[in-house]
């Protein structure tokens, strides 16, 4: 069984390696408060198979201008002992606000995931790989544009509270452009609440921070609010 401790050891690892990377002298940091927003619609059609479609919002500069808003395929089998496998397909209009040529740009991403539960006493354990693959539309190579491929590394937890149904819920996620090294890891606390007939709601604050490889001049802190909704219809097979 994989150990919670020795992951979380190599995320610390990872997280020191890379602060140690800053330069030094003048060091400067952005920060920003942000919101995110999403609705959607879960199909499960057996213990094994669900798919899930949404739609996304994301306001950035203290909430007060869209960053990106988008909407998501995602497709997830988990008919292996404690394994799971999944991928997405994102189709993103992304507000781009600085440098001389502003507007929304239109990008598509998928990801391939590799995941992996199991219970800890009365803690529910949960890690995941995923492989990301970002490109803008109506761009070419020529004009500058090329795909950003990161890899994201994940680990998660949620208490079971008797007679309690707001689970508290925390992960830790290091991301990795393919390359590069890693450049960003982010820190999340929330929980849920279902309503069963009436659906899902999600709520958690997060806080994700750049790190300082040499391609990052000024590292960013952005703290997030994030609610979303999610209605589940479940099939029903003789």
């Amino acid at each position: 069984m994989i150990q919670p401790k020795k992951i979380i050891g190599f995320f610390a690892i990872l997280f020191m390696l890379n602060s140690a990377q800053a330069q030094e002298g003048e060091w400067i940091e952005v920060r920003d408060f942000e919101t995110w927003s999403s609705v959607g619609a879960r199909m499960k059609l057996n213990k094994d198979w669900e798919f899930t479609l949404s739609e996304q919002l994301r306001l950035k500069n203290n909430s007060k201008t869209v960053d990106s808003y988008f909407t998501e395929l995602e497709a997830q089998y988990s008919g292996f002992k404690g394994f799971e496998i999944g991928a997405g397909l994102r189709y993103i209009k992304e507000n781009d606000n600085k440098g001389k040529i502003q507007g929304y740009e239109t990008h598509f991403r998928y990801n391939l995931d590799l995941g992996y539960k199991h219970k800890l006493g009365d803690f529910r354990m949960g890690y995941r790989v995923r492989f990301q693959n970002k490109d803008e539309l109506q761009v070419s190579q020529k004009q500058g544009d090329t795909a950003i491929n990161k890899l994201r590394l994940k680990i998660g937890t949620e208490y079971n509270i008797k007679n309690w149904k707001l689970d508290p819920k925390v992960s830790l996620e290091m991301f990795n452009t393919l390359g590069k090294g890693f450049d960003k890891f982010r820190i999340t606390a929330g929980t849920s609440y279902d309503f069963k007939k009436f659906g899902k709601v999600n709520l958690f604050y997060r806080m994700e921070r750049e790190l300082m490889p040499k391609y990052i001049e000024y590292p960013k802190t952005t703290n997030i609010i994030g609610l979303s909704y999610v209605y589940t219809f479940k099939i029903k097979t003789k």
